[in-house]
């Protein structure tokens, strides 16, 4: 009797491993050429002024309105974003001393946007030891601040927009003078995606 080796159809594990590893490569293909196609950047953010008005610290009580101008370039070519909601606080001492919500606002890709904002704080009770520190510094004439931004956003690359992500912008420190006409520092920001 002859050997012959028969062959066997392949099992149908292997079979179904092959499809999977198949899948894999082809996704990760689409994502490398969507990627290499986009060539995403990192969002760039900055304090070009910052001001502060009617600034009272009566006990421990805070009242203040403060102007700022907040530099958000995109530097992608191809990628626009939806801000679907924004809020800008300033922060000192750890402690949120002002807000603000932004309205929604779309962002073309490749463009500078200057948001103009008005945080105020109103009989806003400051804790601890934060309405004394203020105070020793609204006496120098300077203020060392925070400025946080947390948005939730989308990006539309064509007719194609993602899912909501939300982004984390720190500008630290900002510092506003009270009392002398001095030019003010443009600050850079962290981000966080």
């Amino acid at each position: 009797m002859a050997n012959s080796t028969v062959s066997r159809p392949p099992s149908l594990l292997r079979l179904i491993a092959i499809i999977i590893l198949v899948l894999i490569i082809l996704v990760g293909l689409a994502v490398l050429i969507i990627w290499l196609t986009v060539k995403p950047r990192k969002l760039e953010y900055s304090i070009e002024r910052a001001d502060v008005q009617g600034f009272n610290l009566h006990y421990d009580h805070l009242n203040a309105s403060f102007d700022l101008v907040m530099r958000a370039y995109n530097p992608n070519t191809k990628a626009a974003i939806y801000y679907d909601s924004v809020n800008v606080f300033v922060s000192y001492d750890d402690q949120n001393i002002a807000s603000q919500t932004v309205q929604p606002f779309f962002q073309p890709h490749h463009n500078v946007t200057r948001l103009e904002l008005k945080p105020t704080s109103q009989s806003l009770t400051l804790q601890g030891s934060v309405s004394r520190d203020l105070r020793l510094e609204k006496s120098s004439g300077e203020i060392e601040l925070d400025v946080y931004m947390r948005a939730k956003v989308r990006f539309k690359v064509g007719r194609w927009k993602s899912r909501h992500y939300t982004i984390k912008v720190r500008c630290s420190p900002v510092v506003v003078h009270l009392y002398s006409p001095r030019k003010f520092q443009s600050r850079e920001c962290d981000v966080d995606l």
